[in-house]
């Protein structure tokens, strides 16, 4: 069984090959991911570049809510879309385009993704032009965080990528690092950054110079309305961590209560941030980050600051008090 799996597996340690992937269901989750024990597309609104910014100009008006917007995004990268349908159809670019740039320039794509409705904006990237044109065998998936949770929970952020991307695009389930959710929270915050920390020594993930972070090609986020982002919550103790790569929370504000996360430095590691907020009750965490409010209460979305690129991806709602 052991050299069946390692089979499928990236070079990793004979250690690792043989924890064998965490399946509580195989009905439900076949796609067996690896147990981290470690058509031409036209837009409603076309991108006009200005200023250090992206705009977005609708077709029907020249001062839509979305490019006034853009306007006072105060010269962040910022892209809104008059829908939600026209914001997925341009991350998919987005998300395509760097496949393409990285695989052709490391010969492999980490891409990290959070849960909730991030998940869902993803779903054009497994429709045509980019379900034949992507080439899915080079793609790494990470979690941000996780609940710790089995994989067959409604609260599972893989359950949640799994009913919604994985099992409709060919990444191979070797490249897809899901928690050991058999452990504590302490312990599969610790195991998760183990296999990290191996995946940096065979080169699949890169690693930060200015820092000895992990360097993440992409990293795709959503955010609470709470402003969190992972699982690091307003004025939780975690938004300050420095030094590990994955730490844990037990007492999360939002349930399930136990949960491991990436840590800021790590976020901010990442070669290109996404970062995706649709509806209005994203308005006012998307207004703290990119408008005028000076408040002293920083929002942890406010600690998003990547040495690479972060691109905002909002709707008219999100974007509402802009």
């Amino acid at each position: 069984m052991a050299s069946a799996l390692s089979a499928t597996l990236p070079n990793l340690p004979p250690s690792l090959h043989l924890r064998q992937p965490y399946l509580s269901s195989p009905a439900l989750l076949p796609h067996s991911p690896f147990f981290c024990s470690v058509r031409p597309i036209t837009l409603s609104s076309s991108l006009i570049i200005g200023g250090g910014r992206l705009q977005c100009r609708s077709k029907a008006s020249s001062s839509s809510a979305a490019e006034m917007a853009s306007e006072k995004s105060q010269g962040k990268n910022v892209k809104v879309f008059d829908s939600e349908e026209d914001l997925a159809v341009a991350l998919a670019k987005y998300t395509a385009d760097l496949s393409d740039k990285f695989t052709k320039e490391r010969g492999s794509f980490t891409v990290v993704v959070s849960g909730g409705s991030l998940i869902k904006s993803l779903r054009k990237l497994a429709e045509a032009p980019y379900i034949n044109s992507v080439d899915w065998s080079r793609w790494h998936m990470f979690w941000v965080d996780e609940r710790v949770v089995p994989k067959d929970h409604p609260d599972s952020n893989y359950l949640l990528a799994y009913d919604g991307f994985l099992s409709k695009v060919p990444i191979p389930p070797g490249n897809v690092y899901a928690i050991n959710d058999a452990l504590s929270a302490e312990g599969a915050a610790e195991d998760y950054e183990t296999c990290l920390k191996q995946l940096v020594k065979n080169k699949i993930i890169d690693l930060s110079s200015a820092n000895g972070f992990p360097k993440f090609d992409l990293m795709l986020l959503g955010m609470g309305p709470d402003g969190h982002v992972a699982s690091l919550f307003p004025g939780h103790p975690l938004v300050q961590e420095n030094k590990h790569w994955v730490t844990f929370i037990k007492d999360s504000p939002k349930p399930p209560p136990e949960r491991i996360t990436f840590t800021f430095p790590v976020i901010n590691s990442s070669s290109h941030i996404a970062l995706v907020a649709t509806g209005s009750g994203k308005a006012h965490p998307v207004h703290a980050a990119l408008g005028d409010d000076q408040s002293s209460n920083q929002l942890p979305v406010q600690m998003v600051s990547p040495k690479g690129e972060l691109i905002w991806f909002l709707d008219t709602a999100a974007a509402a008090k802009l």
